[in-house]
């Protein structure tokens, strides 16, 4: 069996306008493949839901703007693959890996994604129901595995 760390992660950041919500979350699970670029890898799974994170006032009641940000957020849970990780370290190889593939495809938009660890709990219970489900694809069947109760 593989020994893994489970992180349930929150990112947020702002995306351009005209962003594609699904193409954002494909952009975070992929990113999350492989951690540890500064020192030796280890490969990471991601699975979780995308949302936007929109004002609470109604579209209708409030000007928009072709030219506004729009703030986008995840919540789920990132699986990383052999022994020695501590939570600490996975969110800041996770939060490398994901502003540097945001900051790739979208270029530098003001600050880079907060990714921080929360609990398993605010997962389940603050993910909307509206979210898309997202996933890194083709991640080692074993991580998947021992990701799956969690999901």
């Amino acid at each position: 069996m593989l020994d893994a760390l489970i992180v349930p992660l929150f990112v947020t950041t702002d995306l351009p306008p005209g962003a594609d919500l699904a193409e954002f979350g494909a952009l975070l699970a992929e990113a999350a493949r492989e951690l540890g670029q500064a020192g030796p890898g280890y490969e990471g799974f991601l699975a979780g839901r995308v949302f936007w994170l929109d004002s609470p006032v109604p579209a209708s009641r409030r000007p928009v703007s072709e030219a506004e940000l729009r703030f986008a957020g995840m919540l789920g849970h990132l699986a990383a693959s052999g022994p020695g990780h501590t939570v600490r370290e996975v969110v800041g190889d996770a939060r490398a890996a994901i502003g540097h593939a945001v900051t790739e495809r979208y270029g530098d938009i003001g600050a880079a994604p907060a990714v921080f660890a929360i609990r398993d709990r605010d997962v389940r219970e603050r993910t909307p129901d509206t979210a898309l489900p997202i996933g890194t694809y083709g991640a080692a069947p074993a991580l998947v595995g021992a990701a799956t109760p969690y999901l």
